[in-house]
């Protein structure tokens, strides 16, 4: 059951000019409610903002004093560059968990491809099945990649695609995921977040060489519960 509460920032991160790592701590979410990577919180984006914004969670952790979960996201509008400026101990209107996140398997090997600010999400996974992750993540162009570093230390391999070749593969991610499904089809799944693009055609790749697929489908809405028909 989604629960509304103040979350505390405990860390602030640009990555980029345009992309935040921000660190919350969100209290029994984790522990008592189950939230996990995949899923989203639904932030309050200030005063002047009704609608709230769907963020999603790159990975949670369950500690002392409080289990925190990092959120990364792009700035797109007033609401997340209202978010953008947060510091260390202000707070945050926060309800959550929200969302499915992925269906996976203890002991499964998983194939994660990610596009933009899809990819965070997929982060939390690397993360937990280390060595049986192979990562396919795209950007528009080398000074869009993120979190590279962290599904490099994490995954058995990452493969850097970018649409303007100015690092990685040139091109989109589904060239990439067909060469390695071509070598390698035994992934217990492949799980995808990104443009809605990208996904049909991972999901097209997968089903030509019989691997199932999961598919993130990140979208704006108004209430976060269903409520609104969003």
């Amino acid at each position: 059951m989604p629960i509304e509460q103040l979350c505390t920032v405990v860390g602030m991160t640009p990555l980029n000019d345009s992309t935040y790592w921000m660190t919350l701590e969100v209290g029994r979410m984790v522990e008592e409610q189950g939230l996990r990577a995949g899923q989203f919180l639904h932030v309050a984006c200030g005063e002047g903002n009704l609608l709230r914004r769907p963020i999603s969670v790159a990975y949670v952790l369950a500690d002392e004093p409080e289990n925190t979960a990092a959120l990364i996201f792009e700035v797109k509008g007033e609401g997340t560059r209202w978010l953008a400026r947060r510091k260390e101990g202000d707070k945050v209107d926060v309800l959550g968990p929200l969302g499915n996140g992925f269906a996976v398997e203890e002991g499964g090997r998983y194939l994660l491809v990610g596009g933009g600010i899809g990819v965070p999400p997929l982060l939390g996974y690397a993360e937990a099945f280390h060595k049986n992750a192979v990562a396919v993540l795209g950007f528009r162009s080398a000074d869009r990649v993120i979190l590279a570093d962290q599904f490099q230390g994490a995954c058995k391999a990452t493969y850097l695609c970018t649409d303007d070749g100015s690092l990685g593969r040139h091109g989109f991610v589904d060239a990439q995921v067909r060469d390695i499904l071509e070598q390698d089809k035994d992934f217990t799944a492949v799980l995808a977040c990104g443009p809605r693009p990208m996904l049909k055609n991972v999901a097209k790749a997968a089903a030509e060489y019989g691997v199932p697929c999961q598919v993130s489908m990140e979208e704006r809405m108004a209430c976060g519960v269903g409520a609104c028909l969003g």
